[in-house]
């Protein structure tokens, strides 16, 4: 028998409530002790006085919910003691939790893994619970949200389900060919896999939608010393998350800020100014602004508008199409520029906000084309290397030089799409095998 397990729900510190989860065979036991009897009905909220069951006092007065299984979250008996917020509580609670026989704190991410063993959630969706609770907007809020509901699961288990019948199919052509079976069984076979690789391929072209907004769209802003970096920076985030100062060199480090663009997450980063220096700190921060500049998603290339004409030749190196150009200290400028750069620059002013507001609706359509345009089913370069090696599995099998290479490939493409859900069952071949032919009548 497994042990029970228990731990807070909520954070620890002062709060309105804390919430213990309590589950395994001995739940109704630990409530039974700390709750008095008799055990609460099941999924009704009972007030209770709760005691230490060693020296009998009291500990809290608080709710007690019990769910007897397999009718609840890990599928195992689960209790919930809702608790007066403060530490000294929750700590007298916990104290007393452990003292029991079998029962002791539950690992980091217990309960869900219990869950899953039990068949009440597969991974997609136990991973979509992390992503729950660490969704920033409300487009990833969204999106876990769809991966609870079971959204992969359900295209992922509809496309084992096809595999899995043709594979049935496949080993009664190859176990039973003395048998009267249906005529082109194999070739019928090979074109549902090729449709089904199809269906693969769509999902796999989303341009990384469900990875850039699970994770956050990122963003480089890049320039040269003193072009205002920092200062744009400090800007968007409203706040001084960087320092500011006119001497040079004075951002060594990537300065990362997270932003929430109506819903859409944004993870911008400043970095150190573009140039040559004998300084190994400073070289250091420049390899490094350069690094993020080929890894990020978008770039912000920032220019100092007083020097105009004049541009860092750095800094415009880096222009191409997943660029933003600013132009930064508007406010010195005396009118327009006399050498105006490209339309689709913008100038703006961190000191008088000037610009501002142009700069981030050009930032949210630019996020808006990165992350959207269609739900994307993957979230996480897991599911992208499952699908890709099913995909791979089953453009092999379409030009199998045998039957039994063919079946082979199918089997691997089966098992790379159970490393998604975590669900393969050889038992499936069978019973499709049996159902659908009349094996030796």
């Amino acid at each position: 028998m497994r042990p029970t397990i228990f731990a807070p729900l909520t954070i620890t510190g002062r709060s309105a409530l804390s919430v213990v989860r309590i589950s395994g065979p001995d739940a109704a036991a630990a409530v039974l002790a700390i709750a008095g009897t008799p055990l609460p009905e099941a999924r009704q909220v009972t007030l209770r006085t709760l005691r230490c069951p060693s020296e009998g006092e009291v500990l809290d007065r608080g709710l007690v919910i019990w769910f007897p299984e397999p009718a609840s979250f890990t599928g195992e008996d689960v209790a919930e003691l809702h608790l007066h917020g403060g530490r000294a509580v929750l700590s007298a609670v916990l104290e007393a939790l452990s003292g029991l026989p079998s029962l002791r704190l539950a690992e980091p991410g217990e309960f869900s893994r219990r869950a899953f063993d039990y068949g009440k959630l597969d991974l997609a969706e136990a991973e979509a619970i992390a992503d729950l609770v660490d969704a920033e907007t409300s487009a990833q809020r969204r999106q876990a949200l769809r991966q609870l509901d079971g959204a992969l699961g359900r295209v992922a288990g509809d496309w084992a389900a096809r595999l899995t019948r043709g594979l049935a199919h496949l080993e009664a052509a190859l176990d039973f060919a003395d048998e009267d079976l249906p005529e082109g069984l194999i070739e019928a076979v090979v074109r549902d896999l090729g449709t089904l690789a199809g269906e693969l391929d769509c999902h796999l072209d989303d341009a990384c939608r469900g990875e850039r907004l699970r994770g956050g769209l990122s963003v480089a802003i890049l320039g040269a010393p003193n072009a205002g970096k920092s200062s744009l920076l400090n800007a968007l985030a409203r706040r001084d998350a960087a320092i500011v100062s006119e001497r040079a060199g004075t951002t060594r480090d990537v300065i990362e800020v997270h932003l929430d663009l109506e819903g859409l997450p944004l993870i911008l980063a400043d970095t150190a100014g573009l140039r040559e220096s004998a300084d190994e700190v400073e070289e250091e921060g420049v390899r490094r602004a350069r690094t993020r500049a080929a890894q990020a998603d978008m770039k912000l290339l920032v220019f100092d508008a007083s020097r105009l004409p004049d541009r860092d030749p750095a800094t415009v190196e880096l222009v191409d199409d997943d660029s933003l150009i600013v132009f930064t200290k508007a406010d010195l400028l005396a009118g327009a520029p006399e050498h105006p750069p490209s339309a689709a620059a913008i100038f703006v002013s961190a000191l008088t906000g000037e610009g501002m507001g142009t700069l981030v609706e050009r930032l949210k359509g630019c996020a808006a084309d990165y992350l959207t345009g269609g739900e994307s089913l993957i979230t996480r370069s897991r599911h992208r290397e499952a699908f890709g090696d099913c995909r791979d599995a089953l453009r092999r099998a379409a030009v199998a030089p045998s039957a039994e290479l063919l079946a082979e490939d199918v089997r691997l493409a089966l098992r790379a799409l159970g490393r998604v859900t975590g669900q393969v069952d050889v038992e499936d071949l069978l019973d499709i095998i049996f159902r659908d032919f009349c094996i030796g009548k």
